[in-house]
């Protein structure tokens, strides 16, 4: 090329792999800089910034931008004489430094702007607080198929967790890595780990259970069961919490519980005045005992949940054998039941069961 300073072993490309709008303005700000071995001005940089920040909200690569701007100096490089080669390589270096900086910023602002839509996604999909037709168009973009029966499981640490979160990325990096290609997510929802995940696809939420058990240092874990549709997944999430908190006033064993085998509690608790009413007449006669009725209420729990075998309960309360036989003789003089007889077993374990979801004596009715 006639009056360029360029060997011609490096032919310059005919075409850049970047539109040309990228390159606006380019050739002259590098002859100008080039000619007094000046600095760019802020208003010259602020444009380089700006293309940047375009570039990379249209999806561009910035190797290719870098690429198009080095061929574009090439292509462009003054006349023999009019600047020296540092003069001009400063230049380029200033372009291509604002280029990247603003392409780097609309990464990030792109970044930013698609958490935020996942985070607004995820609290509606679990709060149900969209028009179910319009959740489903943007699940999609998600991964998720809501048409579909999903299943969503809840681990709960011993403290809360947030998205991005070093235990929250190990769970989502050991699933992805497992089951990839399926359409799974993984988020938090009010400090707690949450998986949706197909609902034939139960080796998923074992799997998440299994590693979210291991990464909250022993934490809790409840599978809800698979619902279908578009509010199936708000239905699963609910069930999960309400699990999880059965297993908690009820101090339920087992890191990991499925709702689907706790359904007899919710069942038990539908008419609260009910249970209440059983709750107070079957039990209420404990609290003229020494000390009132939560220790006997304890005995009775550790001895049904022991499958009524007294020495087993004992150990568990840390008792002898003979204390324990003597807390149930106890119970049997003031409740008129005894928890050896079948016929008074049930009701007494039923009544117990009710105490410690209704929170009672504590709560009174």
């Amino acid at each position: 090329m006639a009056g360029r300073d360029i060997p011609e072993a490096y032919p310059v490309p005919e075409a850049y792999p970047v539109p040309e709008e990228y390159l606006d303005g380019y050739a002259g700000i590098l002859a100008a800089a080039a000619a007094t071995g000046r600095r760019l001005t802020r208003e010259e940089l602020e444009s380089r910034r700006a293309l940047g920040e375009r570039a990379a909200d249209a999806g561009l690569g910035l190797r290719a931008l870098v690429r198009a701007h080095l061929a574009a100096t090439r292509a462009h490089w003054p006349a023999a004489g009019a600047a020296s080669a540092d003069s001009v390589l400063a230049a380029a270096e200033q372009a291509v430094d604002a280029l990247a900086e603003g392409y780097e910023r609309g990464q990030r602002l792109a970044v930013r702007q698609e958490e935020a839509a996942r985070r607004e996604f995820i609290d509606d999909l679990l709060h149900g607080r969209s028009d179910l037709g319009l959740l489903a168009e943007r699940a999609e973009r998600f991964g998720l198929r809501l048409s579909y029966e999903h299943a969503v499981a809840v681990a709960q640490g011993a403290s809360g967790y947030e998205e991005g979160d070093a235990v929250a990325r190990e769970v989502e990096r050991a699933l992805i890595g497992r089951f990839g290609g399926r359409s799974i997510l993984v988020t938090t929802k009010d400090g707690r780990l949450v998986c949706i995940a197909p609902g034939d696809q139960s080796e998923v939420l074992a799997f998440f259970a299994k590693r979210a058990y291991a990464a909250t240092d022993g934490g809790r874990v409840v599978i809800g069961r698979p619902q279908p549709g578009p509010g199936g997944v708000v239905q699963s999430y609910e069930e999960a919490l309400n699990t999880l908190d059965l297993a908690e006033r009820l101090e339920l064993d087992g890191p990991v519980l499925h709702a689907a085998d706790l359904l007899v509690y919710p069942v038990l608790t539908r008419d609260r005045q009910a249970m209440a009413d059983l709750v107070v007449h079957t039990l209420g006669p404990l609290r003229q005992a020494r000390g009132g009725a939560q220790p006997l209420i304890d005995t009775l729990a550790a001895f049904f949940d022991a499958g009524c075998v007294a020495a087993e309960a004992a150990r568990r309360l840390s008792l002898s054998v003979r204390a324990l036989t003597y807390r149930l003789d106890r119970i049997h003089q003031l409740t008129g039941a005894s928890p050896a007889d079948p016929v008074h077993r049930y009701a007494l374990q039923t009544a117990v069961i009710g105490a410690r979801l209704l929170d009672w004596p504590d709560q009174q009715f």
